[in-house]
């Protein structure tokens, strides 16, 4: 499968959810974050609920990312079923900043024109 990834800016981080698992006993936690882009149809705003499963990533989201960041985020796509019913997840496995300060917009790229070219 090729590499999943979104960007845009991170909307709202919710708060963090823990538990323990009944087979094993061991203690869970896990935070989801909001992620939105203008990707959509005609510029259309879209959301994308990511989650991050573990202490140490919960630790670090709220450590190295906040609301308003503009992020890159590679993720995976996971289903469960629980009672014949599916649940959807997408699992950060890493979240970098986008850093737009060294991209060039399309419109400071100089464009030759026909009678410039050098042949």
């Amino acid at each position: 499968m090729s590499e999943l990834t979104v960007v845009g800016s991170i909307k709202k981080i919710l708060p963090v959810e823990s538990g323990t698992a009944k087979a094993s006993g061991k203690e869970w936690q896990k935070q989801s974050f909001i992620v939105s882009n203008n990707d959509g149809y005609e510029g259309k705003e879209q959301i994308f609920c990511f989650e991050v499963f573990g202490e140490e990533k919960v630790g670090n989201l709220t450590k190295f990312q906040k609301e308003g960041d503009s992020v890159k985020v590679s993720f995976n796509i996971g289903t469960n079923e629980w009672k014949g019913k599916y649940f959807t997840s997408l699992s950060a496995w890493r979240i970098e900043k986008n850093d737009q300060s060294s991209s060039v917009p399309a419109e400071a790229v100089p464009v030759e024109e026909a009678g410039d070219l050098p042949f």
